[in-house]
């Protein structure tokens, strides 16, 4: 399948150009700035993208990609950091800036871009824009010198070249990142790019990945041990193993003491009456994982405890139930990328119970079938497997459960609060019809206590934090603007229905900055 390759020099926003550059059905992958020239060609790149990142091009040590890559015979496009990585290596020069951070006006100049395209055969990299747009910009450095060879295609009020092009190389460089959501039209720059000028067929459809898939888990021996909970992720993953080698597939739900309310029996529920035949076995596992967060704070040690005793549980199992010869699990490609395992350079965000935390001496080999594909494209392949509406649309549950939902050491007491407020907000999402429209939502609990009045006497309990989010594949996310009126339905329930609970608050901050989940 054609590629586009997006070499990450560590933007927080990489992993959102292959994002969009899917949404056109073409296929996009992430990799390591400085992968090879040849590895790129084995991949049928058609092109190539340079990411963001954090680094001055003009600083010693400064990522540079393979000098090969220049010669590849493939088109290139620059963003950010990778502009100024074009402008560097063709000849230009490149100084630092004031730093610009927001919105600017992006306007169309010269050749190469911004008329309607007629005669060009796509090779404008602004055709379309239809006049001034938006264009986020996140950098501290700027083109001084453009390269001989180049135009100016692209001006800001304080970019001066805020995108260039070599139509006859075909390199461009763009100092904003139309990648994310803020620059207007930003889809249709990276579509100008990946299919106009790339030529990239488009070809990356779920109905072909779920084909080659199931062909390509069929030719792996042994039996399979897969992970399973009930959410889209693992549930999706399973159905995908059942179909390719069928009754060599043992499916595991371990209850780790750390689930929702009533989770395990809603989840045997809707499994069963799935349809999808899936042989699941059932542990608890409970008393384990919480005697061994017993005392345990960090949130990153606590999310690498977690993983390594799922792991020992299913090697336990394994052992009694075996001989397997692999353990399938959910892991998606945001996982892998916040887990830093990806091999750029990005830092680790955090350790998912799947990727960081497992150790090397789980004995089986790990079959990741949707390790490439973020999440709407896995509930995309959920309809396609008939996986239902109840287990494909669930909020998404993290891994470790709630003790990244706990801040601080996993008690008793506050598991007790996280669980029935989680609840309530649920509750009173689904009352009022809002809960298949956003992407997530819960209630937190940490440490802090805060003063409040119970029946006319002082109560002293726990400030609980109520987190509800829009997002379409959990690497940014925003706070929802839920009515005032579901709100405070929410916090008077909680205050009074859920004991030791004194304060509710309301999380307004986005990813990025802020996570999804607080741990």
């Amino acid at each position: 399948t054609d590629t586009i390759a997006v070499l990450d020099f560590g933007s927080q926003y990489s992993h959102l150009i292959c994002r969009r550059i899917r949404d056109f059905s073409v296929r996009a992958e992430l990799v390591p700035y400085d992968t090879p020239a040849a590895r790129l060609a084995e991949m049928s790149a058609r092109g190539i993208v340079l990411s963001g990142g954090p680094a001055s091009v003009y600083a010693d040590g400064a990522p540079r990609p393979d000098p090969a890559v220049f010669d590849a015979g493939v088109p290139i496009l620059g963003i950010c950091y990778g502009h100024q990585v074009i402008v560097d290596r063709f000849g230009g020069t490149v100084k630092r800036a004031n730093r610009e951070y927001g919105s600017s006006v992006l306007s169309a100049a010269g050749g190469g871009g911004g008329g309607g395209g007629e005669g060009r055969a796509g090779a404008g990299l602004l055709d379309g824009l239809g006049g001034p747009v938006r264009a986020w910009m996140s950098h501290g450095d700027e083109a001084e010198r453009v390269p001989d060879g180049f135009e100016v295609i692209g001006r800001t009020d304080s970019a001066a070249a805020a995108a260039i092009a070599d139509t006859g190389r075909s390199v461009y460089g763009i100092q904003f990142h139309p990648e994310v959501a803020h620059t207007e039209k930003g889809d249709a720059i990276l579509r100008n790019f990946a299919v106009g000028i790339c030529g990239a067929r488009q070809e990356w459809t779920m109905e072909a990945f779920v084909d080659e898939a199931v062909a390509r888990l069929s030719r792996a021996g042994g039996r399979v041990l897969c992970g399973i909970s009930g959410g889209v992720d693992s549930t999706v993953a399973a159905a995908l193993l059942h179909r390719a080698v069928g009754d060599r597939l043992v499916c595991v739900f371990v209850d780790n003491g750390l689930l929702r309310e009533g989770e395990r029996a809603e989840v045997e529920a809707a499994l069963g009456a799935s349809g999808l035949a899936l042989p699941v076995e059932y542990v608890d596992a409970s008393a384990r994982f919480l005697g061994r967060l017993a005392g345990v704070s960090d949130p990153e040690r606590k999310r690498l405890i977690i993983g390594e005793e799922f792991a020992a549980v299913f090697a336990e199992f394994a052992e009694a139930n075996g001989p397997f010869r692999s353990l399938a699990q959910g892991t998606l490609y945001p996982d892998v990328i916040e887990s830093g395992v990806s091999g750029g350079p990005a830092a680790v965000i955090k350790s998912h119970h799947n990727v960081g935390g497992l150790p090397d001496w789980l004995g089986l080999d790990v079959v990741e079938p949707l390790r490439d594909l973020y999440k709407d494209e896995v509930r995309r392949v959920a309809g396609m497997l008939g996986v239902p509406d109840s287990l494909a649309w669930r909020h998404p549950f993290p891994g470790p459960g709630l003790a990244v939902r706990i801040i601080g050491e996993v008690t008793a007491e506050k598991l007790a609060v996280c669980r029935s407020a989680s609840r309530i907000v649920e509750d009173e999402l689904r009352g009022a019809g809002l809960y298949g429209s956003v992407w997530q939502a819960y209630a937190a609990v940490g440490d802090d206590r805060a003063v409040g009045v119970v029946g006319d006497e002082r109560s002293y309990g726990r400030i609980v934090m109520v987190r509800i989010v829009d997002s379409v594949d959990a690497m940014t996310a925003d706070w929802t603007r839920v009515p005032s009126a579901v709100l405070e339905s929410i916090s008077n329930r909680i205050t009074n229905e859920v004991e030791g609970a004194a304060w509710v608050t309301y999380a307004v901050s986005s990813k990025p900055p802020a996570t999804i989940e607080p741990q």
